[in-house]
């Protein structure tokens, strides 16, 4: 399984990076105004929002093609979590877009959405 890519510095991620977890209940409402619900997935869902500044060329272009061999949502990876330094397996880019600006050098910056397997 492919590994989400590291910056030149050896770090994933950059300051700030946000990191939520999430469940997930539908609800079914009746005529009689009653209701059902259930879990769509068992568990939590971790989620991990990731902004990148003042990239070099090359790191920018090495996210872009993570992004298109993954193929947006599609695929899934090892993420390493910045806040545990475990290894997080199952994970995939909640979009199927990826936006990189370039505005000169070292003035690359992106954001990406990672969402891992429900526990």
């Amino acid at each position: 399984m492919s590994v989400f890519p590291k910056l030149k510095t050896g770090v994933l991620a950059q300051y700030p990076v946000v990191r939520a977890g999430q469940f997930s209940t539908a609800v079914n409402r009746f005529l009689d105004n009653s209701e059902q619900r259930f879990r769509d997935y068992r568990g939590l869902r971790r989620r991990w929002v990731i902004q990148l500044s003042q990239l070099d060329e090359s790191e920018l272009q090495r996210l872009s093609e993570f992004f298109v061999e993954q193929q947006g949502r599609s695929g899934q990876f090892d993420f390493e979590d910045p806040w545990t330094g475990g290894l997080v397996s199952g994970c995939r880019f909640e979009d199927d877009q990826l936006i990189a600006v370039w505005d000169g050098e070292f003035d690359g910056r992106t954001e990406v959405t990672i969402v891992g397997p429900a526990t």
